[in-house]
């Protein structure tokens, strides 16, 4: 009777043994399975790395200013506007023009002498008057005479076949040009009609 209770109790024991060991097994099994299991936590998180576009994108910096020589070359091939400016003047002895009107049926003689200093004298036939032109008119005229275009206008523009026409015949700066107006002359013109307006009627 003691033998077969050493006996069971030996079977006992062993069959204890195996449950446990296949307990276990089982456990490292499970674990093996899971690939989330035995990994660390900081390795199965993978870091989050947060985007640039919260920040603001660099201003690009201003265009440099243009060179000093191309500003000097601007304003030296800038046009100029061509408007003519007035004649200098010299007082009372400076005839700025002299504007002699003659021919046509009639036999005209007239003239028209520009001062510097404003006055206007006009003669007709051997009969002469000294005016004096206002401030603006003086500057007109003188305007006109500072016209650049009247260096283009020829010396002389006659017709010969016309003997009726008048014939006008002014003087200034330096050179004298005389023409019918049987061909426009629109800077030579408008100076004669200017100094026409002094004429007697």
């Amino acid at each position: 009777m003691p033998r077969n209770t050493t006996a069971v109790a030996a079977f006992a024991v062993a069959v204890l043994s195996v449950a446990g060991c296949s307990g276990d097994g089982g456990e490292d099994a499970a674990r093996s399975s899971d690939p989330s299991a035995g990994t660390p936590a900081s390795l199965s998180a993978s870091p989050s790395v947060s985007p640039p576009g919260g920040l603001p994108s660099p201003t690009p910096p201003p265009p440099p200013p243009p060179a000093a020589t191309d500003a000097a070359s601007a304003s030296i091939t800038a046009p100029s506007g061509g408007s003519p400016s007035p004649v200098p003047t010299a007082g009372r002895q400076q005839k700025l023009v002299t504007m002699t009107v003659s021919g046509g049926f009639a036999g005209v003689r007239q003239e028209v002498i520009l001062r510097g200093d404003g006055t206007v004298r006009t003669s007709d036939k051997g009969d002469a008057e000294v005016r004096r032109a206002g401030a603006a008119e003086f500057t007109r005229l003188r305007t006109l005479l500072g016209d650049p275009a009247l260096d283009d206008v020829p010396a002389s523009t006659v017709d010969r076949n016309a003997a009726d026409l008048f014939q006008y015949t002014l003087r200034f700066d330096g050179r004298t040009v005389v023409t019918d107006r049987s061909t426009e002359r629109p800077p030579l013109d408008r100076l004669i009609d200017a100094l026409s307006e002094w004429l007697p009627a």
